[in-house]
């Protein structure tokens, strides 16, 4: 079983029935780290199109419009794993959130990049990186699911105002410029009903 397209979890299929999806995983990871070609091919046949399911369903129209998204998830699957040995899986889906978060900081990225904005010299702190996000570590990874179909529920924009602050990172103006709020402030108050919305869903799933 594999991740749906709203974010659930990226359940592998087993080589044997002895492995559990986490342990083949981790299996994985260690023969890439050691340079084995075959099994970096099978982490990037596993996870690209899972990937691109999650981001084809999630990511706004503003955030479609800068590149590719197919491009965009190739790419970054690619830096990430060029970089694999730095990664530690902490469990089932583990991987896929850590290529989610990566995703979101390449989309942000992007964004500012398109707008032409001067760079800063924090930025590089500024950014995540492939750190857990604070979304990820607010909800803990068995609460995604929850959070990923309350999240349906919502209105197109509320859903893009959502994914724009909370995932993306983006500012209030950013936001505003991204989806064509007169102000900040006004960015900022959607944006306040947006989560409150969010969080009467969630309250109603439980």
């Amino acid at each position: 079983m594999t991740q749906d397209s709203n974010g659930g979890p990226d359940t592998e299929p087993m080589r044997d029935g002895s492995d559990t999806p986490a342990d083949d995983t981790f299996r994985l990871l260690e023969r890439a780290r050691d340079g084995d070609r075959e099994a970096l091919q099978d982490l990037f046949s596993r996870h690209i199109p899972v990937l691109r399911r999650w981001a084809s369903g999630r990511l706004p129209r503003w955030a479609r419009d800068i590149a590719d998204t197919q491009d965009l998830v190739q790419e970054t699957v690619l830096q990430t794993f060029k970089r694999v040995g730095d990664f530690q899986p902490r469990g089932e889906g583990a991987l896929q959130a850590y290529l989610r978060q990566a995703l979101m900081n390449r989309i942000r990225n992007e964004f500012r990049r398109a707008r032409r904005r001067p760079a800063h010299e924090d930025l590089d702190e500024e950014v995540a990186g492939d750190r857990t996000s604070p979304l990820e570590a607010a909800i803990r990874q068995e609460q995604l699911d929850r959070y990923d179909a309350a999240l349906a529920r919502l209105s197109e924009q509320e859903r893009d105002l959502i994914v724009a602050r909370v995932e993306v990172g983006l500012t209030y103006e950013e936001i505003a410029e991204a989806l064509g709020k007169p102000s900040w402030n006004a960015a900022r108050m959607a944006t306040a009903r947006a989560l409150l919305r969010l969080a009467e869903e969630l309250k109603r799933g439980t």
